[in-house]
């Protein structure tokens, strides 16, 4: 699996795409709402570079075995916390909690998987409080 530098624009798409990939299935639905809402642009990144990081993302999955769609989620527990622990800004730890939580409800339902991906990163990012309190839009 690649590694990002931490805190980069792809390091943080990368975790987008992990929440894509979660439930087994890159739906129309998540993929017209990462376009909606101009998701590449909130992490620095060109449409294309968004899209292409989602299929190197999988591709990374694929070639380490990792990927097999009947799990509840695709990587185990060491590469989630590794892909996790890339994210160290408070602020941009917040921005892609939100994120995630709006991508696993875009089809109306949370699944295992996504819900596995969303409780990472609250308990590896320690955003417990951000769990209870009004949005703020970071």
């Amino acid at each position: 699996m690649r590694s990002y530098p931490a805190n980069s624009p792809q390091a943080a798409a990368r975790i987008v795409a992990l929440t894509v990939v979660a439930d087994g299935d890159i739906g129309d639905a998540e993929t017209q709402w990462l376009d909606r809402l101009a998701v590449h642009e909130q992490l620095g990144l060109a449409r294309h570079e968004l899209h292409a990081l989602l299929d190197i993302f999988c591709e990374d999955l694929l070639s380490s075995g990792q990927l097999k769609w009947a799990d509840a989620c695709p990587v185990d527990e060491r590469t989630l916390a590794e892909l996790m622990g890339e994210i160290q800004d408070p602020a941009l730890r917040r921005k892609l909690l939100r994120l995630c939580v709006e991508l696993a409800e875009v089809d109306a339902r949370v699944d295992e998987g996504e819900s596995i991906v969303l409780v990472a990163a609250v308990e590896h990012w320690g955003l417990h409080h951000e769990m209870f309190r009004p949005s703020s839009r970071n």
